[in-house]
């Protein structure tokens, strides 16, 4: 018998005409079994099936056959289910009760009444497991977002669940990040628990993968990874001309939060036209950075200077941006305060081209996350700005969708704008970025 399996399952979400999942089957029996498939085809949807938040918690409308460990996905409570599946969200913002890293890995042992004298242990145990071993001690709100991802899978794991489903759990993690949640991962199977992973990243995992099953316009088709074939490299961008006037300067800048210093004497120089990539380690300092060019973070010791005009700032939880009753109604709201209506700028001329027409008249918070980054991202670059900031934009993106937004990136060059892009997609840094400056332990080179 298999540990969880769907079969010819529909399910369609409240006020949706279409259905997210159309006839799905699928068997999962130990091992890890790889989700892919195109941004908004399904595969979260197919996810959140397993812990029961589809359809107990999203609601909508819902026919044929879900089970997990022998219980029936539709007739047992998510509580319940929580026992024995442990779920990694693709925004860790989201799972975050506590304020501090041991507590947040606790919560999940102490609701589940496990005896108070086997919790540090556990919560020991688990953070080692997903390599976050070294954030013990530290306060949520001080962690990056590959940091919180880890302790999110800490907390998953701390329950010892027979299933472990992780949504895009490396969509934000530095390379060195990434290879300890997947090292995590085969360790996890290895162990005899099944894992079921959505990634847009998937080579890494082939090798160790057990099935590969790929959603796309919410059916579900199953194949073996040794049939997977990579996608084909980014062209390269052609050179572009040297970056024009000064749009933004740091001058022996340092800042931090709470006490801690993340930078520190940093020189930075921004120019008209040029596009700026920032890789480095998760908590090397790259949305601080970000947040002081933004001004949103005042440095301790030196200056900033930017040039007049909008600062477009794109956070790493787009969730915070998104507000409004539909995804058109988000652009608008920016061409209307940016004046773009007034030059003849259009809602629909920035959601054509990140390829979002199709969702423009949904609630933003309704999309899937790659969807959602995307509508984030025509929110806040549509009007024109002087200076784009991206905190990790392709985050939950597929490679046409990556691509979609590299193109957009292009044309806010050519149209003078200074762009600033932290980011761990070497493909995206590949096809957009003038340079690339590495920000780890406070210092930018």
């Amino acid at each position: 018998m298999a540990l969880a399996s769907i079969a010819h399952l529909t399910y369609a979400y409240p006020d949706s005409p279409a259905p997210a999942l159309a006839g799905a089957n699928l068997s999962i029996d130990g091992g890890i079994t790889l989700v892919a498939g195109p941004s908004g085809g399904g595969k979260s949807t197919l996810l959140r099936v397993f812990n029961g938040l589809v359809p107990h918690f999203h609601g909508g409308r819902i026919s044929g056959c879900a089970e997990v460990s022998g219980m029936q996905v539709i007739a047992t409570p998510t509580r319940r289910l929580a026992r024995h599946v442990g779920f990694v969200f693709q925004d860790p913002e989201l799972q975050t009760v506590y304020a501090t890293v041991e507590r947040e890995v606790a919560f999940g042992l102490e609701n589940a009444a496990v005896p108070a004298a086997q919790i540090p242990a556990r919560v020991h145990d688990a953070l080692a497991e997903a390599g976050a071993q070294h954030l013990a001690g530290r306060a949520m709100r001080t962690l990056s977002g590959g940091e919180r991802q880890r302790v999110a899978l800490a907390s998953a794991l701390a329950m010892q669940p027979e299933l472990v489903v992780l949504d895009e759990p490396t969509s934000q993690l530095d390379p060195d990040g990434a290879d300890l949640v997947l090292d995590a991962v085969r360790r996890v199977a290895a162990a005899g628990r099944a894992v079921v992973i959505s990634e847009h990243r998937l080579q890494p995992l082939m090798e160790a993968a057990t099935s590969l099953a790929t959603v796309e316009a919410g059916r579900v088709t199953t194949s073996s990874p040794s049939a997977w074939q990579p996608p084909p490299a980014p062209a390269r961008p052609q050179p572009h001309a040297a970056a024009g006037d000064e749009v933004a300067a740091l001058t022996r800048v340092a800042a931090g939060f709470d006490g801690r210093t993340v930078l520190e004497n940093v020189e930075l120089t921004v120019g008209r036209g040029e596009v700026v990539a920032l890789m480095g380690p998760n908590g090397g300092g790259k949305t601080t950075l970000l947040r002081v060019l933004a001004g949103l973070l005042r440095p301790s010791s030196g200056s900033v200077t930017r040039r007049p005009g909008r600062v477009a700032y794109l956070p790493q939880n787009p969730a915070a941006l998104l507000h409004r009753p539909s995804v058109r109604d988000e652009v608008s709201f920016t061409l209307d305060h940016a004046g773009g209506t007034r030059r003849g700028e259009t809602p629909d001329r920035m959601l054509e081209a990140l390829g979002l027409l199709h969702v423009a008249g949904r609630y933003p918070r309704d999309l899937s996350s790659g969807e959602r980054q995307r509508a984030a991202a025509a929110a806040v670059l549509a009007g024109s700005p002087a200076l784009a900031l991206l905190d990790e934009p392709t985050r939950g993106m597929d490679a046409s969708a990556r691509d979609s937004l590299a193109r957009v990136i292009e044309d806010l060059r050519w149209r003078g704008a200074a762009i600033v892009v932290a980011t761990h997609d070497a493909d995206l840094r590949a096809a957009v970025a003038d340079r690339t400056l590495t920000v780890r332990d406070g210092a930018v080179r």
